[in-house]
């Protein structure tokens, strides 16, 4: 099926200040993860605007884009900040919905958004706070891509195909989150620190809170890569795992894995339960050396890493197009979609207070 997209020209100006030399004070190297890769340098916009499924003529589109940047809004330490990015998407949709009569016509059920905070459009970093807001009340019949995949990580080295993966499991990130959970317990619901408290002395997991220099070299010399959740289900080290052929040990009981008409999770990973982490040694040695070699043939197909990926320029294949593929089996738009004239369904003064004050 062939689709038209039809992307929107949004300028949404925010900060204080010095303007100018605030965002150039905050491009750290904290927005290079997983979020970051969209909100960077928006690549799904510009794949768009190149892309033969663009069209010119709003009258022929499938699917509208509107290109909202809500996690530039940054900590002083380049952390996305969520908490005013309400109020920065309702300013985007009202400019939408008054200069142009597509919104209105579906209330954005034919518009897509990239809102790739941890939980989406629920602009929380917390779980429970996430579910507690909810997905903000004007996009809540839009189609919203939370982020996956990340830019292309061919420029880090890569080592011989033929060189021996001598650790057997790896990971480097947070165990505790000191700042936001001291007690530990409610940061990635317990299972990292479970890891740590479990296997920080095991001579078979070689697990820190380091980033060396080296850290993809290692990747391609592990066996295991542990992809446990955060302060969210997802994690870059999920793509990262793929892309450097790290068997993704993937403890998050609740995940919800992208592009899976193109990635095989359960062929090329492992699922482990957060609760069954102390037995993870266990769960891992035991599994047979023929499957293990199964799943690394498998990660090796070059295929299933493009897929993770959003290259520049693009490829057939890669996390681009597996959107794309996504957005088409939505197609067509069901006839309750559209709305008849004059009709209403989203409220526009509903929500937290803070997130009705404007932009």
């Amino acid at each position: 099926m062939r689709v038209c997209l039809w992307v929107f020209v949004v300028v949404i100006v925010f900060g204080s200040g010095d303007g100018k030399h605030a965002y150039q004070r905050l491009r750290t190297e904290r927005i290079s993860g997983s979020a970051g890769d969209v909100l960077e340098d928006d690549p799904v916009g510009r794949f768009l605007l190149s892309s033969p499924v663009r069209t010119l003529n709003p009258d022929e589109a499938d699917w509208f884009y509107a290109p909202i940047y809500p996690t530039c809004d940054l900590t002083p330490t380049g952390l996305p900040l969520p908490f005013k990015s309400p109020r920065m998407m309702r300013s985007a949709v009202q400019l939408i919905s008054s200069n142009w009569p597509y919104w209105n016509r579906t209330e954005g059920s034919d518009h897509f958004f990239v809102v790739p905070h941890d939980f989406g459009a629920c602009f929380h970093y917390q779980e429970e706070k996430a579910i507690e807001r909810g997905i903000l009340p004007l996009l809540q019949r839009a189609t919203l891509v939370q982020t996956f995949g990340q830019r292309n990580h061919m420029q880090a080295r890569r080592i011989p195909l033929d060189t021996p993966r001598s650790i057997f499991v790896y990971f480097r990130g947070l165990f505790y989150d000191v700042n936001n959970d001291p007690e530990g317990g409610y940061y990635a619901r317990g299972a990292r620190a479970a890891v740590w408290e479990n296997f920080k002395n095991n001579p078979l997991f070689d697990i820190s809170t380091d980033h060396p220099a080296t850290y993809y070299e290692d990747m391609q010399r592990a066996i295991f890569c542990l992809c446990p959740l955060g302060w969210a289900p997802w994690s870059p080290r999920l793509v990262e795992a793929v892309v450097f052929g790290c068997i993704p040990v993937i403890i998050a009981d609740d995940i919800v894995l992208p592009f899976a008409d193109a990635i095989p999770w359960e062929e090329i990973g492992v699922f482990v339960a957060e609760e069954d982490v102390p037995d993870l040694d266990t769960i891992l040695t035991s599994i047979p050396s023929e499957v293990i070699l199964r799943k690394q043939r498998l990660l090796a197909n070059p295929s299933m890493k493009r897929a993770m990926l959003f290259p520049q320029p693009a490829q057939p294949g890669d996390a681009f197009h597996q959107i794309l593929n996504g957005l088409a089996r939505k197609l067509p738009h069901d006839r309750t979609a559209y709305l008849k004239p004059g009709q209403k369904v989203l409220n526009w003064t509903t929500g937290p207070v803070g997130d009705l004050k404007p932009w």
